[in-house]
């Protein structure tokens, strides 16, 4: 058949069919989720502005340069003031991933799912969702919480921060925030919830490794099987017939007398 065949695949839901109303199927990030990503987009934030060596001048509006002395970027107040005023913002860089369990649900990156929607689409596949086309990269319901809710945590606990900023800095921030501070005495059991890639079957970027390993395998089988070809390839003759591996290089006798042993 010419073209495409146009495909009519009915989805419920992303992910699986759920029963119920919206709210059994939205679950908005919880006091944990928020406290562990906020904490760590700020340990990234703080990492990508620690590697300059900018000086700050603190002379500005005295005449005769009187004013505080020098200040580097990454121990002053500035760059305390812009990590924190951007964290929130951060958090929209991620996505849901629904086939994920627990606060591994947020993460960055395309989901599984929506990268297999996708990928139909692309061939040619007609999927009809209950969301529409346009909206499949839009920003989720819980990563809208998930900001909003972040917002709300740097406000009330920003002198918190502030101390952990201006300190050793020794201590991990999500342990001195999270742990003795906006989750003390409550559940943390999601800060220790970890995703790894490579366990994961069915991940896409297991796929894919696995797909390029397996492809470099069956070519180097090709080029060899086609080494070998080449080498017990027959060797034609002048006469028209075909020579055998002894004809290739006849045998030639000695130069020379014959010794007697």
């Amino acid at each position: 058949v010419a073209g495409f065949a146009s495909i009519l695949v009915i989805i419920w839901s992303v992910g699986a069919a759920k029963d119920g109303g919206d709210d059994e199927w939205v679950h908005l990030p919880n006091k944990c989720e928020v406290c562990k990503f906020v904490s760590i987009e700020m340990k990234s934030a703080f990492d990508e502005t620690g590697r300059t060596k900018e000086v700050i001048d603190r002379n500005y509006g005295f005449i005769d340069n009187k004013g505080a002395p020098p200040i580097k970027y990454v121990k002053s107040d500035l760059r305390f003031i812009e990590v924190v005023e951007n964290v929130c913002q951060r958090l929209l860089e991620y996505n849901l991933h629904k086939e994920r369990d627990g606060s591994n649900r947020f993460a960055k990156g395309m989901s599984e799912t929506f990268s297999t929607l996708h990928g139909l689409v692309n061939k040619g596949v007609n999927v009809v969702m209950d969301i529409p086309y346009e909206l499949w990269n839009e920003t989720s319901a819980e990563v809208a919480d998930l900001k909003k809710q972040c917002d709300v945590l740097v406000e009330q606990y920003e002198e918190v921060i502030e101390d952990w900023y201006k300190g050793s800095q020794e201590e991990d921030l999500t342990t001195y925030l999270c742990e003795k501070h906006v989750l003390k005495g409550q559940d943390a059991a999601c800060l220790k919830e970890n995703w790894d890639l490579r366990k994961k079957k069915g991940d896409q970027a297991a796929i894919a490794e696995g797909k390029a390993k397996s492809a470099e395998g069956e070519n180097g089988g090709d080029d060899r099987r086609e080494e070998e070809r080449v080498c017990k390839a027959p060797v034609q003759r002048t006469d028209g017939g075909q020579s055998s591996e002894d004809e290739v290089q006849p045998q030639v006798p000695l130069s020379g007398p014959k010794t007697e042993l």
